[in-house]
């Protein structure tokens, strides 16, 4: 079995599990049908797909295995580190290097006029973890590729981080109450779907908290956590607050549009 026949039988998995999770447990009433929401965050992973497959001939795995017979990279030249130090190393400055990159997406406003297409959706679910603008998405690849050549991440921990990456984002974003027993110690570790949500929020001082995608180590570290909302919780963003963000055309053109 190929590492791309893995990494599809893991997103399927997570992505039937969550969605069957929410309809069981859901943490809040759904102000649409997924019938009208998921044709877009499903076809906007299409279009990410076929715009990475298109422009980059090889993705960020494929520059682990350029980089690492060359000697590239940090890791590259720390040769007395075991294995499997080096790749728990690389898988968690890629984990905090992406807590910045997220952080960027929403500091710098050229960048978060392509982000708030993932903030504009106002029914959070485990479809919204793959709600991204393609132009979001090639820069976001860019950026991994320069880190993992930098960094000489071997080509397993490429492979497990990016697995990982996916399990969490539809984790997180599910629409999921997890039981008070089991939520109190797991965010004391990992980025639940009650603190993501927080991340969803239309206020933006809440917005701006809970960068994380896994850990929530980099938040607590970084002074960007937030435990709780301020008050009832809205989600997507105050200016969309209709069905308007849910159609497909609106998702590709929104970061070009004159506000």
């Amino acid at each position: 079995m190929t590492e791309a026949q893995i990494r599809l039988m893991i997103f399927l998995g997570m992505l039937i599990g969550m969605s069957a999770l929410e309809a069981l447990f859901p943490a809040r009433e759904r102000l649409q049908k997924r019938g009208r929401r998921w044709p877009t965050n499903l076809g906007l992973v299409v279009i990410d797909t076929l715009a990475i497959r298109i422009l980059f001939p090889v993705i960020a795995v494929g520059a682990a295995l350029w980089a690492q017979p060359q000697g590239w990279g940090i890791l590259n030249l720390i040769s007395s580190l075991p294995v499997w130090a080096t790749v728990l190393v690389a898988v968690i400055i890629l984990d905090m290097m992406i807590y910045w990159q997220h952080v960027a997406f929403h500091r710098i406003p050229v960048l978060w006029r392509l982000h708030k297409v993932h903030h504009a959706d106002r029914d959070l679910d485990a479809s919204s973890g793959l709600r991204f603008h393609p132009v979001e998405i090639v820069l976001s690849m860019v950026y991994k590729m320069a880190i993992v050549v930098a960094l000489g991440a071997p080509v397993m921990a490429v492979i497990i981080f990016e697995i990982l990456l996916n399990a969490c984002a539809l984790f997180n974003h599910a629409n999921v109450r997890l039981p008070r027993w089991l939520e109190r110690p797991l965010r004391q570790i990992m980025v639940t779907p009650a603190l993501h949500r927080i991340h969803h929020s239309v206020i933006e001082r809440e917005t701006n908290t809970n960068f994380g995608f896994s850990v929530i180590w980099w938040d607590k570290l970084f002074k960007s956590y937030t435990d709780t909302p301020e008050g009832t919780l809205t989600l997507g963003l105050s200016e969309y607050q209709t069905d308007e963000p849910s159609g497909l055309i609106w998702s590709i053109i929104a970061p070009f549009k004159r506000n």
